[in-house]
Order: structure tokens, then sequence, then C-alpha cells
């Protein structure tokens, strides 16, 4: 099986979890629940954060029904964070994930309504996993919001939002994404090291994180080159928006062909903390493969 199967299969899984959690109605919420759904499932979705829970859950012989509710969980926080960057009040994003932006097909206030319920619906599922003793359970409930929270995603984003009126020091730039974009590609790895019945302070959790980190960087450089290369046919989203609002970015830095050798360092260094473990291909590959994206 090679990468992009693998990668196929397991985000079949994923979607056939987030679609069974979709299914409950009520008339009177509709609308939050049909814009919830609208972006949950949009269908090109990468679905990168819950595929590494899975992978790590794997790599260490856990149970995935231990790791899909911490997987849908993670998907969720980063749809809410996806709906409500592309807000008119921050990126104002016309497009995403190749349709158009919740905002934009259910107006602003019920696409600022439907990431808040996705974030409070992520900690119910987290919450409801029984195949997790309760003090794992409790664990990665934390991992979550620790990653998600002002100390971690939306700190990330202040400083996105600071660098639209100044030029970002190099090491505020790297703070930037290790937060707005890696402290959830950690949280991945955590969770999936967690639902495989391995502690936070296990020296195999600690070199997932390592890993983490270090695609988690260069999945972002990777991404601030498309922005500034790709079309929006092949990005499915908005492109030149950095540009646009004077973000600084790593090409504030680096020539595009600079930014990717930085990304190959990085990701390099990445593969090697986790190099010593028996049955590490799909990670090794998935690290390859997410510097090569075209979107």
């Amino acid at each position: 099986m090679n990468i992009e199967q693998h990668l196929a299969k397991d985000v079949q899984v994923i979607n056939d979890e987030i679609e069974a959690l979709c299914q409950r109605k009520d008339p009177d919420f509709a609308p939050v629940l049909d814009a919830m759904a609208y972006s949950l499932l949009a269908p090109r979705a990468k679905r990168i954060r819950p595929v590494l829970t899975l992978a790590f859950c794997r790599l260490f012989g856990g149970d995935l029904a231990a790791a899909l509710p911490c997987a849908v969980a993670l998907e969720m926080v980063h749809t809410y964070s996806l709906i409500h960057d592309d807000l008119p009040c921050m990126d104002n994003d016309e497009l995403r994930r190749g349709r158009p932006t919740c905002h934009v097909a259910y107006g602003e206030a019920t696409a600022l309504l439907s990431g808040d319920a996705l974030l409070t619906r992520a900690f119910e599922v987290l919450g409801e996993n029984t195949a997790m003793s309760d003090r794992t359970v409790r664990d990665a409930v934390q991992v979550l919001a620790r990653a998600a929270g002002a100390f971690g995603m939306i700190g990330g984003q202040v400083i996105d939002l600071a660098g639209e009126k100044e030029i970002l020091p190099l090491l505020r730039l790297l703070k930037l994404h290790e937060n707005k974009t890696g402290a959830l590609i950690v949280a991945s790895a955590l969770l999936g090291c967690l639902s495989a019945g391995l502690t936070l302070s296990d020296e195999r959790t600690k070199a997932a994180k390592r890993y983490a980190e270090g695609i988690g960087l260069a999945f972002q450089i990777v991404d601030d080159v498309i922005d500034a290369t790709a079309t929006v046919e092949t990005a499915g989203k908005s492109v030149g928006s950095d540009q646009k609002q004077h973000k600084t970015t790593f090409l504030s830095y680096y020539t595009a062909q600079e930014a990717l050798a930085y990304a190959h360092r990085v990701s390099e260094e990445a593969k090697m903390s986790i190099a010593s473990f028996e049955g590490n291909e799909f990670l090794l590959e998935l690290a390859d493969y997410l510097i090569k994206r075209k979107f």
C-alpha cells in the first residue's frame, strides 16, 4: 500500500466516524448543525491531524477504538479554527477546502456559532471515549485544551494578527507557527500515544512530540510557499491572502527555494526522532509527502 492509498483508507475511517456523529438532527438547530457538517465533511479535507493520531496509536500497538474519538475531536477543533480564521474579522477568505467558506455559505453569525459548537462538541466526544481509562481521558482533554488555547493555537493567531502590522522577527515568527499550526499537530501525536496506553512522560511519547514539532513547522513553511505560488484550483482555497494582508511569513525572510530547503531540513530531523521504532514506515513517508504537497 503506497502513502496515498494508506491516507485514503484512514481518511475514509475518519470520515465515516464524523458522518456518524453528524446524524443527530433537530429542526430547531438545523442551521448550525448543517453548517457544522458542511465544514467538517468538506471533500478536500486532508485530515492530517487525525491521521497522525491513528498512526501513532498503531505504531505503539494501540486499539483504534481508543484513537478514533481523539482523532475526530482533533478534526473538530481544527475545523472550528478554519471557520473562525476565514471570518471577515480575521482573514476574510471566501474559499476553503475547494468550496465557499462557512460564512459565505451560511452567514457570519451561523459560521461563528458553528465554530463554537464544533469546539465544545470536540470535548464532549473526548469525554465519551469509553475505550480509554478515566485518567487517560483526563490527560487527553488537557492535551487538546492546552493546544487549542491561549498558550497554543489561539496564542499563535494573536501573533499572526500582530504580523499584519509589523514585520515579526524570525524567532517570533517561529513561535507563531509553533503555536498556530504546530500545537494541534503535536497534540495529534500525543493523543495517538495516549490512545496506545503510553503516558505523556514516556520516552516514546517525547519522540513522537519531536517528530510532530518538526513536521508541523515544515507543514507551515510549505503552506507559506503554496499561498504565494499556487493557484486557487490547485490549493482549493484562497491564495495570496498573506501578501494582501501584509503578513509576516517565511517568505519575508527566504526565497521560496530557500524556504523549501529549510522545510526539508526540519522534516529530516523530525524523521530521525522516530527512526528507531519498528513499523515507522508510514510516518516517515508521511513527512516526505507533506513536503511535496501542492495544496
